[in-house]
């Protein structure tokens, strides 16, 4: 199964819809919102014309809307899981790094979505991604580390922004096709090398 449809909630969604959804999150993580017209999403979804799309989507900017809506509500629900099942911030932090790393083998186009598409020039009223219900619960993991000890004492943004600027660029290298093997590949060099970026030693 495409691992892609499983951002959407099949109890509220339409075939079609996620249809459209999925054509719309492959062209915007490939050629940009901007670049990317209703015409484009319809032929790419097998969709005749873009009437059909509107009787499910007003625009394209709701499509994108609804695309980040899912996709940020399975990730903080995922980021959820790993909380519960993990007591340290350091296994917290790894099973964070985990699924990023599985995202961006199974779906690429989530990650290119989630990392390099500028939410605010077209969705100015939603957070950027730092600012997310997700994004905000691993600063908190790291906070946490430091106030345990497993971090060294640094500011905790600081430390965000360590341990995710080296896992962050190694995601955008894999997905780039400059590191060119298969994402696991690279995931226990990336994780050692960003967790002594900041573990207290």
């Amino acid at each position: 199964m495409d691992q892609e449809i499983e951002i959407f909630n099949a109890s509220t969604i339409t075939t079609t819809s996620s249809e459209i959804l999925i054509a719309a999150l492959k062209l915007f993580a490939k050629k940009g919102y901007f670049n990317t017209s209703l015409t484009d999403i319809a032929k790419k979804a097998n969709i005749k014309n873009t009437s059909e799309i509107y009787q499910h989507f007003t625009n394209k900017q709701v499509i994108a809307a609804q695309l980040y809506a899912d996709i940020f509500a399975n990730l903080n629900e995922s980021i959820d899981e790993i909380w519960l099942k993990n007591d340290k911030p350091s296994e917290q932090l790894r099973g964070t790094v985990d699924l990023l790393f599985r995202l961006t083998e199974d779906a690429p186009d989530v990650m290119r979505f989630l990392l390099n598409v500028k939410f605010d020039e077209f969705l100015p009223d939603e957070k950027p991604l730092q600012e997310t219900a997700a994004f905000c619960k691993i600063y908190k993991i790291i906070q946490a580390g430091v106030t345990s000890g497993e971090i060294r004492n640094i500011d905790p943004m600081l430390g965000y922004i360590y341990f995710f600027g080296i896992v962050n660029a190694t995601l955008q290298g894999i997905l780039a096709g400059v590191l060119d093997k298969k994402a696991d590949t690279y995931l226990l060099q990336t994780w050692l090398a960003a967790w002594n970026c900041i573990v207290k030693k």
